[in-house]
């Protein structure tokens, strides 16, 4: 069980380090249009390359999960990247997490917690 445990959390890294990269890039582009110049500064922006590399290598990993461990398991287990947003949220975003957050996510992280055993 160990084993997911730790494959888990590792592809909720990388999951949650892409939405962090996205968006940075998002927050770097001006207001959407449909231009060639949006498309292009949107297309040179680092932070979204990184954001889809992230996304590859969480995808990657996925995908072995997926193929070695039982769905029932393994589905929930995606849950863990909850605790990484919150924590990016607050440390990269400085943003202010509510109490009431928090529990949200204590108890999907019990949830979590009880199917892994």
């Amino acid at each position: 069980m160990w084993r997911i445990i730790l494959l888990s959390t590792v592809q909720c890294l990388f999951l949650s380090g892409g939405q962090v990269f996205l968006k940075f890039a998002m927050n770097r582009t001006g207001t959407f249009r449909f231009s060639w110049l949006f498309f292009r500064d949107l297309l040179t922006n680092w932070y979204l390359l990184a954001s889809g590399l992230c996304m590859v290598v969480a995808t990657l990993l996925w995908l072995y999960i997926i193929k070695h461990f039982d769905f029932s398991v393994a589905y929930p287990m995606i849950s863990i990247s909850y605790i990484f947003g919150m924590l990016a949220a607050i440390y990269i975003f400085h943003e202010t997490v509510p109490l009431i957050r928090w529990a949200g996510v204590f108890l999907i992280m019990t949830g979590v917690i009880l199917i892994a055993k």
